[in-house]
């Protein structure tokens, strides 16, 4: 299983940006992909969960009306698109991957790409 994210950067408060998780090596279309985040010193937060079974999705409070997570099986990519940002929404995301149902706990995935940074500052 490899996940590469893509799309991080720095944008200002209020503005937008995508984050993408690219999956290969194993059949994208069966697991759930998730997003999750890391504050320094903390451990990994959930975002968002797209899964694969009955494509409902999931959001974690404080990001829900803002974060719309799609998945595109046929690209084996999932996509954050990221709006309202907040500085506190500043930190490194990472897409999981996992057979089991969607959680928003780090250690129901066994999958983990490298980390996009996003900065939301002025």
């Amino acid at each position: 299983v490899q996940l590469v994210e893509s799309g991080g950067g720095l944008v200002q408060p209020g503005g937008s940006l995508t984050l993408s998780c690219a999956g290969s090596g194993f059949l994208f279309d069966k697991y759930n992909i998730a997003w999750f985040r890391q504050a320094p010193g903390k451990g990994r937060e959930g975002v968002s969960c797209a899964s694969a079974s009955d494509g409902r999705t999931y959001y974690a409070d404080d990001v829900k009306g803002r974060f719309t997570i799609s998945r595109d099986n046929d690209e084996a990519t999932v996509h954050l698109q990221m709006t309202g940002l907040k500085p506190e929404d500043t930190t490194t995301y990472y897409c999981a991957a996992d057979l089991a149902g969607c959680s928003a706990s780090q250690w129901d995935f066994g999958s983990w790409g490298q980390g996009t940074r996003v900065t939301v500052s002025s």
